[in-house]
């Protein structure tokens, strides 16, 4: 019995996803979480301050994108800063226990700087996202590589040869570390997920990179979309593939998929 049938005779993982003012990406987050087999839990933050204990329930949780409150003073500020007061206990909690964590956009730029990336086992060297080369916003479709890793999201991730992209939307994610000394940890841990393809790096980041998981592996963020590269009707030259693409699972939804795994499966570990 493969996989996908165990999983129809099991209940389906609890997957958190945050929203708040501001976030529009929720509904893809819960829609990937839902195709890869979890049962999405959409919780605004002013509940879970309320009611922390939602957490506890999660098996996974999501962190979506958007623009979180306006993304006043800088992308994701104001939301870091309430979740650093209210719940950021709870979130490191599930993370001990275990609980896969994804921050596209948004919610990677949430991610570090609310200290839950980078992570770096024995480093303190710190990251951020800031605008862009150019400082424009950039809305396409980008070249990515999934380099070998300790991310439990992009593990063994095959994508097949004309697949090999992620839609992006940001005006904040260009990846830079404090000094030479923390990318050289974050790269030597095994930490670094995502690159941008060496002819398509749409913002300027330092050594390409698009993604990073903390010590873990269990929290992935990364400024593409993989919420939004669920079917193959999404990627821009769909109608040019040919049929036995249809035989692979998109990379978006593969990503998904490992991670419900991950929960599934108590021989799997980090």
């Amino acid at each position: 019995m493969d996989f996908d049938s165990r999983m129809n005779d099991m209940p389906r993982p609890k997957a958190l996803v945050l929203t708040a003012p501001g976030i529009n990406c929720d509904a893809e987050l819960c829609e990937a979480f839902d195709l890869a087999g979890a049962e999405p839990m959409p919780v605004h933050l002013n509940r879970l301050t309320r009611a922390p204990g939602l957490m506890d329930e999660a098996a996974l949780i999501g962190l979506p994108g958007g623009f979180s409150y306006g993304d006043a003073v800088a992308a994701g500020r104001i939301c870091a800063a309430l979740i650093r007061t209210r719940i950021i206990d709870g979130l490191k909690s599930a993370v001990a226990r275990g609980v896969p964590m994804i921050a596209p956009c948004n919610g990677f730029q949430i991610a570090v700087q609310t200290g839950l990336l980078p992570d770096i086992d024995g480093h303190d060297g710190k990251v951020a996202l800031l605008h862009n080369d150019g400082g424009r916003f950039i809305d396409r479709w980008v070249r990515v590589e999934y380099p070998k890793s300790r991310c439990i999201w992009t593990r063994n991730l095959s994508v097949p040869e004309g697949a090999d992209l992620l839609p992006i939307a940001h005006g904040e994610g260009r990846f830079m570390c404090d000094d030479s000394a923390t990318m050289s940890a974050i790269d030597a841990a095994g930490q670094i997920a995502v690159r941008y393809g060496a002819d398509d790096d749409p913002n300027g980041s330092h050594g390409l990179v698009g993604g990073i998981c903390d010590c873990s592996g269990l929290v992935l963020g990364l400024m593409p979309h993989p919420e939004r590269y669920l079917h193959w009707t999404q990627h821009p030259t769909w109608t040019a593939m040919p049929d036995t693409m249809h035989d692979h699972v998109p990379p978006g939804l593969a990503m998904f998929k490992n991670a419900v795994a991950h929960v599934s499966e108590p021989a799997c570990t980090t």
